[in-house]
């Protein structure tokens, strides 16, 4: 039994291609996440370890330095500052196991282009102190060419930027902070193996009494860096830190515990990428899991007779279902050998393409582990045999008899309703947990949300079969009218066999489930988010750091004064405790008299003009929530201040826009001398001309840093966020697709070998070899507009169920279905059957008419 199985594989292996390439295609989606993730892991581990190589103990203040960067938590500035200074340094230099102290100042620093463009991004632009040795030099940052600064109004920039931008030594460059940019000389160029740097980053040297004044304050340091003499450990130079340090509020770490910090941050942040990659592989290989299946059941349709006579001489039930397993262990033993070599090179290809695109980035030899070689064949051969399962299963039941049969066995109506039942028993109470998820709110909507998903997408595959019949009965007079008999036969071939196309079908109805999912949801968010910006904001333009960090105390004042501003405001954030709240609250401050110029509210109660006599304005929802009307009272506690007491002066409806209470900067700075800005709103005497925003860019000191954006300019920029994240996701279900359309070649093409006689008949009596490629193609097309059509319409239900969850933090959010989208996604799925059914078609209409009508 085995050798005929092994027989079987080598006389079918045309027929079985298609089968291999999904699990192939799968495997080395797999295997290129893995060897990709472990590499860049591995290289990014490597070049951070480099980075420490010097550090033995690390001294950091807690206190200091710029905030709001992004994904961080505004933090209220502290009066009593902890830096470190240069008693301290001297004082840990001191120590009996120190051979060397260097204090260090760290920072944002834009550097602009000769184009008064920013270098790199923003996030990765920083400015950091030269603190020479006696000989002139800083063993961090050895100089390529020139010199370190020595004095104000000089800097040294990494190579990479300088040779991006085309600067060298003498060079007039631009650099700024949070306020105006200002103009210095290029001393140096210097290398680094700080991977920040090393992989894109900016990064410009000060002399450190300049990085002190621009970066932190006169005479302070973010860090010291202790280096312990030879035969002194990092533990015992800790300690003895420790013991000096007593009592004041310092982070103490060795080199070590850096360095493993930074392991565990790449693992988590390589991890996060993995898991991501291998969850559409997954959706690759279970979209390959109806091939296999509709593969082998083909198979062993046309294998009936064969198989009865196995039966008919002695082979038992199980040796019919083992030979087919042992079928499907060689493919996917064979595949999943092809798709690990494929991975590899998807990997390889990986790297260099990221290294193309940023040079600087870690690399290092591929990394094949263990573990991704027997992942990669254990996930490919375990899919294809578990798929072959159920079509084995089905080998062994038939009869001994069937042997003497001249046809196929037909699908009985009882399995078919076996299979409605359990697909009804699964759609209709996912269904209702999504009904249930859609009007609730927090984590159980998520949970039942996500369970409800779950439960209905199998069972719409179980019902596929059922659905075919009435769905694609629609198109059926369309077909006869336009395409005349080949359309009629079209979809009759369609709804022949509903068990194999609802299966050939099902992988695109995946893809299209999720692509539509995402579609409606990214389009929603992008419409609400629109009317949100355009709603509050009357606003010509907002001034704000690329960065999302806090802006200088004096770019407001700059910003007020410049030519063409009629009004303008810097918007203060603070987190104040609000008595009964129970939770701290953020405010809003904006200038009183500027107010009704900048911000468009809609009153319920009382006017903005309260914010002038120092009372707040609160939104209705956080007024209903806790009592509050014109006139009632709050009791707030700033972080470092005394408790006051906030008048309500007006309701206004809520808006996402704004925070739930609103004050005016005076009310807020009186209390908090330091709230974080990190916007600024201005108003235009004449509208948001090309005029007002260089004027405003002017007053900025044409800080390569900072933005000034209209209303427009930033919903434009949501929705390219919106674009490229489904972009990105459109691009990883790339592959299931293309394992979706192996999918229909191969149902095809088997399909056409299957009805070689019918297909002679027809030729036989009259139908030309167009009409028969007609009817190929047109039985591809309706086969994937069926798939496509049952996917655009889950999508969109589970869309909408989820952005009704949504709703209850984003206010104004509604389901905006995209039609266009969604025809496109339609037409694109008529093209996939139209491609599917080339080669197919081609086949079937060159079959010689004789040899098929004897096909026995």
């Amino acid at each position: 039994m085995y050798r005929t199985a092994l027989r079987n594989v080598l006389a079918h292996k045309g027929r079985l291609l298609m089968t291999a390439l999904a699990v192939m295609l799968g495997t080395a989606f797999v295997a290129g996440t893995l060897v990709f993730s472990d590499t860049m892991g591995q290289a990014m581990r490597n070049s951070y370890s480099s980075s420490f190589s010097d550090v033995s103990v690390l001294v950091s203040s807690h206190g200091g330095g710029d905030r709001g960067g992004p994904g961080e938590e505004p933090q209220p500035r502290e009066k009593d500052d902890k830096s470190l200074t240069d008693a301290t340094v001297k004082e840990l230099a001191a120590l009996p196991g120190t051979d060397r102290a260097r204090g260090v100042v760290t920072g944002f620093t834009a550097v602009a282009d000769k184009n008064g463009n920013l270098i790199g991004e923003a996030w990765s632009a920083r400015g950091a102190n030269f603190a020479p040795d006696a000989s002139g030099a800083d063993l961090r940052y050895p100089m390529a060419e020139g010199r370190g600064p020595r004095t104000a109004g000089e800097i040294a920039l990494n190579k990479q930027a300088a040779d991006k931008a085309g600067y060298h030594v003498g060079d007039k460059v631009r650099v700024a902070g949070n306020g105006a940019a200002e103009d210095t000389t290029l001393t140096g160029v210097f290398t680094t193996d700080d991977p920040q740097v090393s992989s894109g980053g900016t990064l410009a040297l000060m002399d450190t009494a300049t990085a002190q004044q621009r970066l932190l304050k006169p005479g302070r340091f973010n860090s010291v860096v202790l280096t312990a003499k030879a035969g002194t450990s990092e533990a015992q130079l800790l300690d003895q830190a420790k013991g000096k340090l007593a009592g004041a509020d310092y982070q103490l770490q060795t080199g070590q515990q850096l360095k493993d910090e930074q392991t565990k941050m790449v693992a988590d942040s390589i991890g996060s990428l993995k898991t991501m990659l291998l969850v559409f592989a997954g959706i690759s290989l279970f979209v390959g899991i109806f091939i296999i299946v509709n593969t082998f059941t083909m198979l062993i349709a046309q294998r009936i007779k064969e198989l009865a006579l196995l039966r008919a001489v002695g082979a038992s039930r199980g040796q019919v279902t083992r030979s087919v397993l042992v079928e499907a262990l060689a493919i996917g033993v064979l595949a999943s050998l092809v798709g690990l070599l494929a991975g590899i090179g998807i990997g390889a290809g990986l790297q260099s393409l990221l290294h193309a695109f940023n040079e600087g980035l870690p690399t290092g030899s591929l990394v094949i582990a263990p573990a991704t070689v027997v992942g990669t064949l254990v996930t490919g051969v375990v899919v294809t045999v578990l798929s072959a399962l159920l079509p084995a299963v089905r080998a062994s039941r038939i009869p001994p008899v069937a042997a003497m049969s001249s046809g196929d066995q037909p699908t009985t109506q009882r399995g078919l309703l076996i299979r409605n039942a359990i697909g009804a028993l699964l759609a209709l109470p996912g269904l209702g947990l999504i009904l249930v998820g859609a009007n609730r709110t927090g984590g159980l909507a998520q949970l039942l949300l996500a369970v409800g998903a779950g439960l209905t997408l199998i069972g719409v595959f179980v019902l596929l079969p059922l659905l075919s019949r009435p769905v694609i009965a629609l198109v059926g007079p369309l077909l006869a009218k336009v395409f005349g008999t080949p359309g009629k036969l079209a979809r009759l071939n369609a709804v022949r066999n509903p068990r194999r196309t609802a299966t050939t079908a099902a992988a695109l109805t995946i893809g299209l489930t999720l692509v539509s999912t995402l579609t409606v949801i990214g389009n929603s968010v992008t419409s609400a988010l629109t009317s949100m910006v355009g709603g509050t904001m009357k606003a010509d333009y907002l001034v704000a750091m690329a960065n999302h960090r806090e802006l200088s105390d004096d770019l407001a004042p700059l910003i007020a004064k410049a030519a063409g501003v009629k009004a303008s405001s810097p918007v203060d954030n603070v987190w104040w405790d609000i008595e009964g709240v129970g939770e701290g609250r953020a405010i809003e401050g904006y200038d009183a008299a500027a107010f009704d110029q900048l911000v468009n509210l809609s009153m319920k109660s009382g006017s903005t003009a309260a914010l002038g006599q120092d009372q707040v304005l609160v939104d209705a929802d956080f007024a209903a929530k806790h009592r509050l009307a014109v006139g009632s009272t709050l009791r707030a506690t700033p972080p470092r201040g005394e408790a006051v007491t906030l008048t309500v002066g007006g309701v206004f409806a809520h808006t996402d826009g704004l925070s739930p209470i609103v004050a005016s900067n005076r009310l807020i700075e009186s209390h908090d001398a330091h709230p974080l800005v990190q916007q600024i709103l201005v108003k235009g005497t004449a509208g948001p001309t090309a005029e007002l925003k260089q004027s405003l860019k002017d007053a900025t000191g044409r800080n390569p840093v900072m933005e000034v954006q209209t209303m427009k300019d930033l919903v434009n920029r949501f929705s390219r966020m919106i674009s490229t994240a489904l972009n990105m996701m459109y691009g990883l279900l790339g592959m299931a697709v293309v394992v979706a359309i192996l999918g229909v070649v191969n149902t095809l093409a088997m399909s056409v070998f299957e009805r070689k006689r019918e297909i002679g008949m027809l030729r036989a009596i009259g139908l030309e070899r167009r009409g028969i490629k007609r009817m190929i193609r047109l039985e591809s097309v309706v086969i994937s507009l069926f798939g496509a059509f049952i996917g655009v319409l889950l999508g969109c239900f589970l869309a909408w169920a989820t952005l009704r969850v949504l709703a209850a933090d984003l206010k104004g959010l509604t389901t905006v279905i995209p039609y266009g989208s969604v025809l496109l996604f339609l037409g694109l799925a008529a093209l996939v059957g139209i491609v599917a059914a080339l080669w197919p078609a081609r086949r079937a209409s060159r079959l010689d008419i004789l040899s098929s009508i004897k096909t026995d």
